[in-house]
């Protein structure tokens, strides 16, 4: 008997690398603008006749717009669609950078940092959307994707010190915001040709608008009083308005949110302790980063007497470790598991920490002496976030993956925030060697935070959920 053997299903055709490469302009753009300031800060504060307390807002305005706008981008995303808020963020994002350029004023300069962080709240998750839907017949080519977006970000973030050092010491301060148009005109560009429309099929969102507000006053609130207490003290109204508006704003944002059919963040979604502790593990890793470049570049350049190109090599070292260890951690995740990752990863970026600190902080160090500690740091959290970051995938629903990740994004942010506003107000003012004193203190509380990021990542069993839920 003679049988036909049935056709095999035409196969989707490969996506275009443009749609990877318009997805990761986006998140170098975004990462680039969390540390390009870093080294441009006495140099802005010289200029712009601003004091320490204002230079921290030109950083936290934009890590606070970002954070406060990425749960209301999602649901942009999904009633909008996703390609037309993308195209959003990068207008936006080029607009605010040329605001930034031009500013006149510290305040106006923050104004502009805080739209562009609006900006790249448009542009994170919808160009995950954009590769989860492009990638979606090929799980394998989704994870690689996923791999070199996040490679992307992580070697932006690591190289803005280096380059605003280069940028500052050739073309001043302003450029740092410059350079950002043509790659916003390049990813706007590409995305419009090669990314095609994408309609949501899931029913539509609504704007959670009381929720939205609420977690901006908190944010506002608590960020705010941090930045302002060693300058204005405890006592000040200015501080202790903010940490009450804060409390009272973020009791009532839960409450709204525990009661309203479409929250903004869904609570829920914390009744698991691998996602719970796979988000604090986000918080300390991002507190402790970012507030650290933000002392160091300090530190090197008041103390040190570095120059701004020579504050910028000095990060260099972040650069290569980092595209190392997300490039291989993919490999990694399959015969190591992600707890193991995330673990080994806190571990080992403590270490980092407790290097720096020892060895790399005095009077007589050198870059040699520093440079076990910049190395160390990157590479253990380029083992440790990509594997955060399935870990929260992979403990949610796969219809929950957006706002997880959203979710995510947002408690990052906050605590990167938040470390600029507590690390700043540890070493700002003081003699050069009360400065070094206090760096020291910074690098063994980030040491001790990491050694309790592992313990949260141990215990939490983050990284443990079934994989098949992830996207």
């Amino acid at each position: 008997m003679h049988t036909t053997s049935n056709p095999a299903p035409p196969q989707p055709p490969q996506p275009s690398l443009a749609v990877l490469l318009a997805s990761s302009f986006a998140f170098i753009i975004v990462q680039l603008d969390v540390t390009i300031v870093n080294v441009a800060l006495p140099t802005m504060g010289a200029e712009l006749g601003a004091e320490v307390s204002t230079l921290q807002w030109v950083i936290d305005a934009y890590t606070l717009g970002f954070a406060a706008f990425l749960l209301s981008a999602g649901v942009m995303g999904d009633k909008f669609g996703s390609k037309r808020v993308f195209l959003s963020g990068f207008a936006l994002f080029t607009l605010a950078s040329i605001a930034c350029a031009l500013a006149p004023s510290a305040m106006a300069l923050n104004v502009a940092r805080a739209v562009q962080g609006v900006g790249a709240a448009l542009l994170v998750p919808s160009s995950l959307a954009i590769l989860n839907s492009t990638y979606a017949h090929d799980k394998n080519m989704l994870a690689k994707a996923i791999g070199w977006w996040t490679a992307a970000g992580g070697i932006s973030i690591a190289a803005g010190p280096v380059i605003g050092g280069l940028l500052l010491s050739t073309a001043g301060w302003r450029s740092i915001f410059w350079v950002n148009v043509p790659i916003c005109v390049i990813g706007f560009a590409l995305t419009y040709c090669v990314v095609p429309r994408m309609v949501s099929k899931e029913p539509a969102r609504h704007f959670d608008l009381p929720g939205q507000l609420l977690s901006v006053l908190a944010l506002i609130g608590f960020i705010g009083a941090v930045i302002e207490v060693h300058t204005l003290g405890f006592s000040s109204l200015v501080v202790q308005g903010g940490l009450m508006l804060a409390v009272i704003a973020g009791v009532v944002f839960l409450m709204v949110e525990s009661r309203s059919r479409a929250p903004m963040l869904p609570l829920a979604l914390f009744h698991s302790m691998p996602f719970s502790g796979a988000v604090l593990f986000g918080v300390l890793a991002n507190f402790t980063y970012y507030g650290v470049i933000f002392v160091l570049s300090f530190y090197l350049q008041k103390v040190r007497g570095y120059t701004v190109i020579e504050t910028g090599l000095t990060f260099l070292p972040l650069t290569g470790t980092a595209f190392f260890s997300n490039i291989v951690v993919g490999r990694l995740s399959a015969h190591t598991g992600l707890r193991a990752l995330m673990v080994g990863g806190a571990l080992v970026g403590c270490s980092g920490y407790a290097l720096l600190g020892i060895f790399g902080i005095s009077d007589h160090a050198g870059f040699l002496d520093m440079l076990p500690g910049l190395a160390l740091v990157p590479i253990g959290m380029g083992f440790a976030v990509p594997a955060m970051t399935t870990s929260i995938l992979s403990s949610v629903e796969r219809h929950q993956a957006g706002t997880a990740s959203a979710v995510l994004n947002t408690a990052r942010q906050v605590g990167g925030a938040t470390g600029v506003a507590i690390f700043g107000a540890i070493v700002a003012g003081g003699s050069n060697a009360e400065i070094t004193s206090s760096v020291h203190c910074v690098m063994g509380i980030s040491a001790a935070l990491l050694l309790v990021a592992a313990a949260t990542a141990f215990w939490s069993r983050a990284g443990m959920a079934p994989l098949e839920n992830a996207v």
